[in-house]
């Protein structure tokens, strides 16, 4: 349907893990985000795990097979919403919300104990690392970083802000 005159919609690389409280603070603003902008906002979840969240590395893959089977945003909004059962539980509360999604759990399984989703972790953790990413939630749209880490507050807006900009500067 989309003929090469229709916009393309702009890009919010969300670098995010799943074991992260401040993550699981921004859900509110991703939600209000996908809310106002629909399909001209591409919200892209990258990957990038903590060393001080165990079951962060195991967690991204997790959203890899997820995305596979079609619900990244539901798996990770679920996995998000329960950060301290994944502290507690780790890897088998992971298979649970998999479960619970009506996901393939056995595939889930299978995924984290042969590694399938790995590169894709690694390289997403790399670029971070390319661009200063240095904690979590961070933004990077239009070319521009915004640190969720330190503090949510008014980042919405000024990711609204560019959003508006970028859409604007596609139509004129």
């Amino acid at each position: 349907m989309n003929d090469s005159s229709s916009a393309r919609p702009v890009v919010l690389d969300v670098w995010c893990e799943l074991q992260c409280p401040d993550c699981r603070g921004a859900l509110a603003d991703l939600r209000a985000l996908r809310d106002r902008y629909g399909d001209r906002l591409e919200l892209r979840l990258r990957h990038f795990p903590l060393e001080k969240h165990k079951h962060a590395f195991a967690a991204a893959q997790a959203v890899e097979e997820a995305a596979e089977q079609g619900r990244s945003w539901a798996y990770v909004e679920a996995v998000l919403g329960r950060v301290e059962e994944l502290d507690r539980k780790g890897e088998p509360f992971l298979i649970e919300v998999a479960r619970e999604l009506g996901l393939d759990a056995e595939e889930f399984d299978t995924a984290l104990i042969d590694g399938r989703h790995i590169l894709i972790v690694d390289a997403d953790q790399a670029e971070g690392k390319a661009i200063g990413v240095t904690g979590t939630p961070t933004y990077v749209i239009g070319g521009e970083r915004l640190d969720g880490g330190k503090s949510q507050e008014g980042l919405r807006e000024r990711i609204e802000e560019i959003a508006d900009r970028l859409l604007a500067e596609q139509q004129a």
